[in-house]
């Protein structure tokens, strides 16, 4: 990648950030993460956060998609289901949390980016997922 592919593709995350923090309703921060890097490519939030929280975010979402025992679990799907792709097979997961609810969308024009949305743990399931689902795929590059 060129220096200005990769000022776009900075800008064009920390755009989708920011859609998603105004469209998903509840949305208390958003964010992006590069699955190569393991870095947080851009986030925005209700609240200040220490940055070494913001530091552990990245490395949680690479452990939720791609740690060790989630790609054995992917392999062996894979395996039985006869598929060769090296397409990752988890594409969105969702945790709750005491108070939160964070949903992780794995971004189908760059796979190895996954937006990051918080919401309060009494938002509507159905809407976090369809608003988030619409940026990311609205916003998420070609």
């Amino acid at each position: 990648m060129t220096k200005m592919s990769n000022r776009a593709m900075s800008d064009q995350m920390a755009a989708m950030v920011r859609y998603l923090r105004q469209e998903v309703p509840g949305c208390l921060a958003a964010g992006v993460v590069d699955m190569a890097t393991g870095m947080l490519l851009s986030f925005e939030t209700t609240e200040s956060h220490p940055s070494e929280v913001l530091d552990l975010l990245a490395g949680a979402t690479l452990d939720l998609f791609q740690g060790r025992t989630v790609t054995m679990i992917e392999d062996v799907f894979k395996e039985r289901r006869g598929i060769a792709s090296s397409e990752h097979y988890f594409q969105e997961i969702l945790v709750n949390s005491s108070n939160l609810t964070h949903l992780f969308i794995r971004n189908n024009h760059h796979e190895d980016v996954v937006a990051v949305v918080v919401c309060p743990k009494s938002v509507n399931i159905g809407m976090l997922f369809a608003s988030a689902r619409r940026v990311v795929k609205e916003h998420g590059g070609a």
